[in-house]
Formats: structure tokens, C-alpha cells, sequence
């Protein structure tokens, strides 16, 4: 199995009580430490402005500054967004932009794509807030511009919401799997989220990887209807990696767990959060795959893996802050599951 960690960078309430001038060297060190661990294959981070579970004034950095500020920090891990907003930029910007770091990086950029949902985001920034199939078709626009600029180092579209004429990608990115179809290479192409009618189907025509539902039974579920889409297009299923985000709350004993869920909310209710709406988000990481003892993540992982999920985004919301987490799970889980996927 391969694995990939979010840097913190705000969004989640992770980087609470941290002085502003701070934040980077916190981030850099996280940056650079997984760098280092060759078990880790990939860094991501959160495309979002404001705060989770609701907006507040504490930070929020964003996601491709941080992509190019890490592109130039580190030197093996991958670096990914899981997941990018298409309509956050223009597709034609965003395509240069990622290559523009992939060059930088030395041809180590993950592009995580999706709709977007978060929306008095949207709002606040002045985008509106589309119908959801509006925003699926842009994607599934914006996807394509990528595909051209990044295999041909330019893109002509006549779209229903985006219309280019001739734009240019030079230099084209260094690195990627091949699109499907294509005979030039690009970055490789995270499409996340599991609608069933048209994301799912945006995946199978364009995707390398996919991220969805980590829970077992929806897992499997989606991976179905992902696998029916490539039949009707005539690709075969296993060209697409299969990935899930994991919130990995661990603990040597049930004692330890129940204090890292209690950190989760301390940094909740100091950071904005009213009590309540805090407990609620505990409540509902408490029941989630990744919660508990190295033993019980492993057995589950393990359980994921031969459903066909073989790429495992963790996060661990006491990063900034505590690593013993982190050294835990690298110790007792990833060996465990070393050579799987």
C-alpha cells in the first residue's frame, strides 16, 4: 500500500495557538520530515480559503503557493491537493500554474481535482454557487484543457462554460502517466469525489487515480459504478488507482485515543468553534476507519486493501503540534501493510 499525509495549513483548525510568523517553519519542518521517510510517497494540502467546520479568522494558506513553496523545499515526496476547486481558477491559469511547479519540483506534482461544495466559500469570494451540474460540467471541461495544454502545450475548447483559443503550456509539464489515449505525457490526474452519474464518469475518462468514500461498503460500492463507466468507454478499470482520505486518530490504548479526540476539539472551540457544533465533529470522527489502536487500523487498511484501495491520504490533526502520532503509525501500520498496492 502506498501512503501519502496533509501537511497542516490551517483549514482544519490544525495550525490554532501557532504564532502567524510561525506557520511556515511548522509546515516546512512537516514538509521536510516526510521527505525524508522514504515510506511516505506523497504531501498534500486542502484547496480552501475559509476555515472548517465553519469560517473564523484563524489562517487558512493556500493550497498552490504552498505547492510551489514546497516544489522548491523538498526533493523526492509528491506533492498533491486533494482536492483543487476547478472553478476556484481559470483552468488555462491553473494548467500553467501546475506546470510551472512540476518544472520547479523536478516533475513531482499530483493534480487533485474536483467540483468544489463548500459553499459560503464560493460566496465570499464572489464565485456564486453553481448547481452541482454546472459545476461537474466545468470540471469535466476544465479536465480537458488540462489533458491539451499538458500533452500538447496548448488548448482550443468552444465549451458551454470555458472557451480558449489557442493557449500555451511551454515548458509542458516534466513528468505525469500518460492520459488515456495520449502519446505525450502530463501530470498524473487525481479526480475526487463519488458521484455516480457524471463525477465517477469523469473519472473514467480522464482520471489516473480517484478519491472517494473510505468506508468499506461505499468503498466497494463506488468502485463499481467506477468500473462500469470504464466497460462503457472500453478502459480497463485497474489503469485507475484508487485512493481514499483517512483522518487517522491513533492510540497505543483506547486512553490515548480519547485524548488525541479530545485535542481535536480543544483546537475546535479555541479556534472559533462553538462547543456544540465541536462535540458534534468529534462524535463523527470517533466512528470513523482510521480511529483507534495500530492493530484495529491495520486490520481495517488490510480489509481496504482487498477491496482494491491501495493509496492511503492520512491526515493526523495533532501534527503541528505532536508527532508521536505520526511515529506510531509509521512504526506498527506501514511496515505492516509494506509491498501491498
Amino acid at each position: 500500500m502506498r501512503f501519502g499525509m496533509f501537511v497542516p495549513q490551517g483549514w482544519r483548525l490544525d495550525l490554532v495557538g501557532i504564532a502567524p510568523e510561525k506557520h511556515w517553519g511548522v509546515m516546512l519542518d512537516l514538509a521536510q520530515r516526510l521527505d525524508a521517510e522514504e515510506a511516505w510517497e506523497s504531501l498534500w494540502v486542502y484547496d480552501h480559503f475559509h476555515t472548517s467546520p465553519g469560517p473564523t479568522d484563524e489562517a487558512t494558506h493556500e493550497a498552490w503557493t504552498l505547492m510551489a513553496a514546497f516544489a522548491a523545499t523538498t526533493g523526492r515526496v509528491r506533492l498533491g491537493q486533494m482536492c483543487t476547486c476547478i472553478s476556484y481558477r481559470e483552468p488555462t491559469y491553473l494548467a500553467k500554474v501546475a506546470a510551472t511547479v512540476d518544472v520547479i519540483s523536478g516533475g513531482r506534482v499530483e493534480m487533485g481535482i474536483g467540483a468544489g461544495w463548500y459553499e459560503h466559500e464560493w460566496r465570499a469570494y464572489g464565485y456564486g454557487f453553481p448547481t452541482a451540474g454546472e459545476r461537474l460540467a466545468r470540471l469535466r471541461e476544465g479536465v480537458d484543457i488540462f489533458r491539451q495544454m499538458w500533452t500538447t502545450g496548448s488548448a482550443t475548447l468552444e465549451g458551454e462554460h470555458y472557451r480558449v483559443d489557442g493557449a500555451l503550456c511551454h515548458p509542458r509539464p516534466l513528468q505525469g502517466t500518460a492520459f488515456p489515449g495520449s502519446e505525450r505525457n502530463g501530470i498524473p490526474v487525481w479526480v475526487a469525489g463519488g458521484g455516480e452519474r457524471k463525477t465517477l464518469r469523469i473519472a473514467a475518462e480522464y482520471a489516473d487515480c480517484t478519491n472517494f468514500d473510505g468506508t468499506p461498503d461505499v468503498f466497494s460500492h463506488k468502485s463499481q459504478v467506477l468500473a462500469g463507466h470504464c466497460a462503457d468507454l472500453g478502459r480497463d478499470p485497474a489503469s485507475i488507482t484508487r485512493s481514499a482520505n483517512y483522518n487517522v486518530v491513533i492510540g497505543r490504548d483506547e486512553a490515548e485515543v480519547e485524548d488525541r479526540l479530545a485535542l481535536v476539539k480543544d483546537l475546535h472551540v479555541r479556534g472559533g468553534i462553538a462547543e456544540e457544533r465541536a462535540e458534534a465533529a468529534v462524535r463523527n470522527l470517533r466512528t470513523q476507519p482510521a480511529v483507534g489502536t495500530p492493530e484495529q487500523i491495520v486490520d481495517m487498511l488490510r480489509d481496504m486493501e482487498g477491496r482494491g484501495m491501495t493509496y492511503a491520504i492520512t491526515y493526523f490533526a495533532e501534527a503541528a503540534y505532536d508527532t508521536s502520532g505520526i511515529e506510531l503509525f509509521e512504526d506498527e501500520v506501514m511496515p505492516e501493510l509494506a509491498g501491498q498496492g
